[in-house]
């Protein structure tokens, strides 16, 4: 009389790392009670997450997604762009009346940035799935994980304290007093301005660099699957160190495309900025492709 209860130990499925003992019918579970949860932690780490291996055309594809989602759902995208906009024309407006606080402004709104892209990440991710649209789904977009953006923000805000005052270091050293930045531009093409503009440049592209390799894609990723603060930006660190020519690219364009929308009074941040948004969306997804 044959009954479920009777299966054979040799027949019967054994569960993840149990194995038959030599004694006949025994089972050994031994290697579950050994486990060490530090190794099995390990094997989890985000460390080892798989990604996907990109290609030189993987960035401007990017561009082209973001495109198309910025005309799926344009005004979301324009409320955005505005944002930006307004964050140019206070910069200029710092520029004039404090110079010496322009790079700390522009490093705060290079932390602000991110954030206020989560919404046009949101926008995607809904797209991508079908779902339909909101302002006030993507402005509250914040409340699927925000305690760990809260961490994340951290982190980027003492990145932005440390670039601030390296540029205040920068700029004291370069300069006896208040300099005139009024003048003509030959005026500014003596040894004490150039050296202070490369060593301004030098630290703003450090910081910047930092910045990205951080944030590429951790908050994508803390957005689509609550990932804490600090695996995502490993991740995206490790993105970044292990594919770094074509990350490298990805920054170069949005680079080139940023400053190419500031030069007519910032207005091209309108469209260029949630492209730009909506563009890190579809980096990240085909970044960690093979994770899904």
């Amino acid at each position: 009389m044959s009954s479920r209860f009777l299966t054979p130990i040799a027949e019967a499925p054994l569960a993840p790392g149990m194995k038959l003992a030599s004694a006949p019918g025994q089972v050994d579970v031994a290697p579950i009670i050994d486990a060490d949860p530090a190794e099995a932690a390990r094997r989890n780490s985000v460390l080892d997450m798989p990604l996907a291996q990109l290609s030189w055309h993987d960035p401007f594809e990017w561009l082209s997604l973001g495109w198309h989602d910025f005309t799926r759902a344009p005004l979301i995208g324009l409320f955005y762009g505005a944002c930006f906009v307004l964050m140019g024309w206070l910069m200029v407006a710092c520029f004039h009346q404090a110079p010496q606080y322009t790079l700390a402004l522009s490093a705060g709104f290079l932390l602000l940035g991110p954030f206020l892209c989560l919404g046009l990440y949101e926008v995607s991710r809904r797209l991508g799935r079908g779902e339909p649209v909101s302002m006030w789904s993507s402005l509250t977009a914040w409340r699927i994980s925000s305690g760990q953006l809260a961490i994340f923000a951290c982190v980027l805000l003492v990145l932005e304290m440390l670039w601030g005052r390296s540029a205040m270091i920068v700029f004291a050293i370069s300069f006896d007093g208040v300099p005139d930045f009024s003048g003509p531009l030959s005026s500014m093409l003596t040894e004490e301005y150039l050296t202070f503009f490369a060593g301004y440049m030098a630290v703003g592209a450090l910081f910047a660099g930092l910045i990205f390799a951080f944030s590429v894609i951790s908050m994508p990723m803390m957005l689509d699957k609550s990932t804490d603060a600090i695996s995502a930006a490993l991740a995206s660190m490790r993105l970044v160190t292990t594919q770094t020519g074509v990350m490298l690219l990805w920054g170069a364009l949005i680079t080139l495309a940023i400053v190419m929308a500031m030069l007519p009074g910032f207005l091209g941040l309108l469209v260029v900025g949630p492209v730009v948004g909506h563009a890190s969306w579809h980096a990240y997804r085909k970044a960690t492709m093979a994770r899904d």
